[in-house]
């Protein structure tokens, strides 16, 4: 299953691309898609890309209930082919 998920910003690395972090897995993506994103601010992943900036109490929030529901193995196997 794939899906877009929240992940926060850890590092800003090559000019449009960036570290980010999900539970523990790193993965660089893509932030062609999105403007004004910096370290820390959360945004949804897809397929290697930054879809959208995304507020802080609702992407915890959305993490929390992945978590929840007993997904976050799986996000993190999404995040980690995403950008394969």
């Amino acid at each position: 299953m794939c899906l877009a998920i929240p992940a926060r910003i850890e590092e800003l690395t090559t000019p449009g691309n960036a570290i980010v972090n999900l539970g523990g897995v790193r993965k660089e993506i893509s932030l062609a898609l999105v403007d004004g994103v910096q370290t820390g601010d959360y945004v949804i992943v897809h397929v290697g890309y930054a879809l959208q900036k995304l507020d802080q109490d609702e992407a915890e929030h959305t993490l929390e209930l992945f978590a929840e529901m007993g997904m976050q193995d799986e996000l993190r196997e999404d995040l980690g082919e995403s950008a394969a």
